[in-house]
């Protein structure tokens, strides 16, 4: 409640006499108080006690700590979440709950005040609209989105009137809220959590608005906050904001303390616990837009929307650099012996990973996994995990789809997937498991999944589909760059081999990095074969996967070695040469697997001696070299 006090003030008039006026000043509203304790201390009224934020900034301690304990205890400790992740989930989920709770405090002292000052039929009038809002936005309009969705066929489009309807919502949501006399910013908020999340309607909103909003309205958002900052508040600053300023340093210091202590106490390393201690007190466009808004209303002078700005656009440029510094998810993979099909024995139980993006990659794995010997005695463990992009919703989600299960998880995403894989077990049974997951996750967080996943499964070969795929006469159908960044992210952080699985025409391009390998193949059946080999690990690692392939005395393996036509040219040092001869030894002294040594100066040659074979065979498995200089390599790059 603002305050108002009465002045007299003399004035001199144009004839030089003297007038008193009188005016009446309005206040802003009381931000800060002692707290709980005032109530007991002190003499002072229940009435103006509700106004001071004290007593919901303590609701709002209390219920966040309880609430990040009892989440993180119970609920997430026993899905097997890491320390650090748990504890931010669990933090976010009590954060939003104290709010909520907040705000439930702020209106019921609002109801309380109008109550005291013998407003009965406005405080009804009030709290009835304000039930009425919250049952018509959850009892009708959630329905209705339901209704929308079973409307939409499994795996198709929601019509554009229902995603029209949507938005027709959400625009006119504010006009309501504010008739209802509620926080303006409560209602979209309520909207939102009515809103189905995931596909259909939740994914094609996202489609729809984030260009538009992330693109255009956020940047002018944000930059209609920073016209409200003035330098000259700062200067000049008053006071009691400058106290208000001190207390909300003050405050975000000691919250940074207590969110730093808790994890300690549990144990958890320092630097995780920096990191979500810096998580905790981060600050964005919300607060700057939430300040704007209070600040436009007059709840806050213009000093202290300055000040806070300042703070707040501080936290948001330090935080992000400070987190990524101290919080390194690729360190677990440090110490961690990477897996190879090179060091595995050769009728060993050999564990692969087939990632799936689009239908079409499953008849490419599976053509593939078809040439790698599946018997008894030379079984394959498959784990298959189909990608999916997260729109509409906000938690990631790993699913593990049960053999035994009579449902099929997220039926819309998977289902093909599953039944394809489901019937390549039993075409090969005794030879062949498979298990088949379901990663929901951002784009740029997939590796995450997919390294955890190998990890946690004991994976050796990871195959991963390429960024791009071609029609039949050679032009390109799609080309996906967030499938390019992951494929670019795995190579770096891989804990086993990986393959890149390249679609081609005809042909099949395999390249073996970090003991990875790359492989294209449109046709049904892969029985010739060719690994290039020029040298170094990642060749070695190819040849390790043509030997397996070998088993099969019906696929021709064809191994060519290209060799430098000048001696001196040769990059490799003494000791990789020795691992060359001695992995190379193997497969001259196999009758069923033809070598051939071909001599090239340049990588011209190189590229036309390739061009000239490319269509003798339908598998080409190809050593990534990285950042290595050679002269049979050289200018391929351009």
């Amino acid at each position: 409640m603002a305050s108002s006090n009465d002045s007299f003030v003399d004035m001199t008039g144009c004839d030089g006499t003297m007038m008193q006026k009188e005016l009446c000043l309005k206040f802003p509203a009381k931000v800060s108080s002692t707290g709980l304790a005032v109530l007991y201390c002190t003499k002072i009224k229940l009435k103006e006690f509700m106004n001071y934020s004290g007593p919901r900034l303590h609701l709002q301690m209390v219920a966040s700590f309880v609430l990040t304990q009892l989440i993180h205890n119970m609920v997430l400790k026993y899905l097997g979440f890491p320390m650090l992740i748990s504890q931010i989930l669990a933090r976010t989920c009590a954060a939003l709950v104290s709010d909520l709770l907040s705000m439930a405090l702020l209106n019921i002292g609002k109801y309380f005040n109008s109550y005291t000052m013998n407003t009965n039929e406005k405080l009804l009038k009030e709290i009835g609209l304000n039930i009425a809002f919250v049952l018509i936005v959850f009892y009708v309009l959630r329905p209705g989105m339901n209704w929308m969705v079973r409307r939409t066929p499994n795996g198709g489009k929601i019509k554009d009137v229902f995603v029209y309807a949507v938005i027709f919502m959400l625009m006119i949501i504010p006009t309501v809220t504010e008739m209802t006399h509620l926080f303006v910013l409560v209602g979209p908020f309520m909207l939102g959590l009515a809103i189905p999340d995931g596909p259909p309607l939740g994914s094609a909103l996202v489609e729809k608005l984030e260009p538009f909003v992330s693109g255009l309205l956020l940047p002018f958002f944000a930059s209609a906050c920073g016209m409200r900052f003035n330098i000259y508040d700062i200067i000049n600053i008053s006071p009691y904001a400058k106290s208000q300023s001190i207390a909300s340093v003050v405050t975000l210091f000691v919250k940074f303390l207590v969110s730093l202590a808790l994890p300690l106490l549990c144990k958890m390393p320092t630097s995780d616990s920096l990191a979500l201690a810096l998580i905790m007190i981060a600050k964005g466009l919300f607060e700057i837009g939430s300040y704007s808004i209070l600040f436009d209303v007059g709840m806050i002078s213009a000093d202290i929307f300055s000040t806070n700005f300042v703070i707040i656009v501080l936290l948001a440029s330090v935080t992000p650099m400070l987190v990524k510094k101290f919080y390194d998810p690729s360190r677990k993979y440090i110490g961690y012996q990477k897996r190879s099909i090179l060091h595995a024995k050769l009728n060993e139980n050999l564990r692969i990973m087939g990632c799936i993006h689009v239908p079409s990659n499953v008849n490419s794995i599976i053509n593939l996994l078809d040439s790698l010997c599946l018997t008894k005695e030379s079984p394959i463990t498959l784990d298959v995990l189909h990608l999916v992009k997260l729109t509409g919703r906000a938690t990631p989600l790993l699913i593990a789809h049960s053999k035994n299960s009579k449902t099929m998880p997220t039926k819309s995403y998977s289902e093909n997937v599953i039944l394809a894989f489901n019937q390549f077990e039993r075409d090969n049974w005794g030879a062949l498991s498979v298990n088949i997951f379901i990663a929901i996750s951002p784009p740029n967080l997939m590796y995450e999944d997919v390294c955890n996943l190998a990890m946690k499964q004991l994976t050796t070969f990871i195959i991963l589909p390429f960024h791009r795929r071609w029609y039949i006469d050679g032009s390109i159908e799609s080309e996906d760059a967030s499938i390019r960044n992951l494929n670019c992210q795995m190579l770096e952080r891989a804990p086993c081999s990986l393959g890149i699985l390249v679609e081609g025409r005809q042909t099949t391009k395999c390249s073996n990095s970090n003991n990875s390998i790359e492989i294209s193949s449109s046709l049904t059946s892969l029985d010739k074969i060719v690994v290039i080999f020029l040298g170094g690990k990642d060749d070695r690692e190819a040849l390790a996967l043509a030997k397996r392939m070998s088993q099969d005395q019906e696929v021709n393996i064809t191994v060519i070695h290209l060799k430098d036509a000048n001696s001196y040219g040769a990059t490799l040092v003494d000791s990789e040469k020795m691992l060359d001869d001695e992995t190379l030894r193997f497969m001259k002294q196999t009758t069923y697997i033809t070598y051939i040594e071909q001599y090239v100066n340049e990588g011209t040659e190189t590229s036309n001696y390739l061009k000239s074979i490319v269509d003798d065979f339908q598998l080409i498995i190809v050593g990534r070299r990285y950042k290595k200089e050679d002269s049979r390599t050289s200018g391929l790059e351009e």
